[in-house]
């Protein structure tokens, strides 16, 4: 019988090769990862040290192991938001994701400035969608950040590395604290248009708002989400 010590390396092998070939691109986001058995025959060891390895890379969020089903990889070498963690990661066995931009301007709001306890009323409104390649959107989010830095003159110089995270990064803006409000709502005819979906259809609507370490307002993002494309994940703790 093979002592624990022994038992432990095999573990480690096996998390660390699957975890190389993940972040290397071998499985994309996604794939479906070999069945246990597969894997167990592949580096001569049991279905439970198997799990074990499979275990860990889900701690890491690498993959999502699903009853029945098997293990999904949910790693593609960048955040599928672009904020910090949504904690709803795309399902699915689509690899591709695009975003088009709706509406990116720059905005003046007294009485939002005033909802989240901003001094500045100027903002910038960023409206998007996203969707699988050759698909219809799976996405609408609707963000608003302080319009500091380069946001506030990202609508004449676009994003930087077309990433609303790296331009609000570049402005000064780290969010340390999240609230967000998750729900099962109907789209609206508008947003329905929108997303190519029937209007009263049923959509996850979630409300996140982002606050730096000293309470400042970084971020609010208002998003309805295809049921069928999202899962709900939520995590806590310092963000900084």
């Amino acid at each position: 019988m093979s002592s624990p010590s022994v038992r432990s390396l095999k573990h480690d092998l096996i998390s660390s090769e699957l975890r190389d070939a993940i972040r290397a691109g071998r499985y994309s986001r996604g794939a479906m990862l070999p069945g246990e058995v597969e894997l167990a025959q592949q580096f001569d060891v049991s279905r439970g040290t198997v799990r074990k390895a499979l275990q860990e890379l889900s701690n890491e969020r690498l993959i999502h192991t699903r009853s029945g089903v098997g293990s999904v990889v949910m790693f593609d070498d960048h955040e599928f938001s672009d904020s910090t963690s949504w904690g709803l990661p795309l399902v699915g066995s689509d690899v591709t994701i695009d975003s088009q931009i709706l509406r990116m301007e720059r905005t003046a709001d007294h009485e939002f400035a005033a909802t989240v306890g901003n001094d500045s009323v100027d903002f910038l409104a960023v409206d998007r969608t996203r969707h699988v390649a050759e698909g219809r959107p799976v996405s609408l989010e609707r963000s608003r950040v302080p319009a500091v830095g380069a946001l506030a003159r990202a609508p004449e110089d676009g994003l930087i590395d077309n990433s609303l995270a790296a331009t609000m990064a570049a402005s000064g803006l780290a969010p340390a604290r999240i609230e967000q409000w998750i729900s099962a709502a109907p789209l609206s005819a508008e947003d329905a248009a929108i997303l190519s979906r029937e209007s009263g259809e049923l959509f996850l609507h979630l409300i996140r708002i982002a606050r730096g370490a000293d309470g400042e307002f970084i971020e609010r993002v208002v998003s309805w989400l295809d049921p069928a494309r999202f899962r709900v994940h939520v995590t806590s703790g310092d963000l900084r």
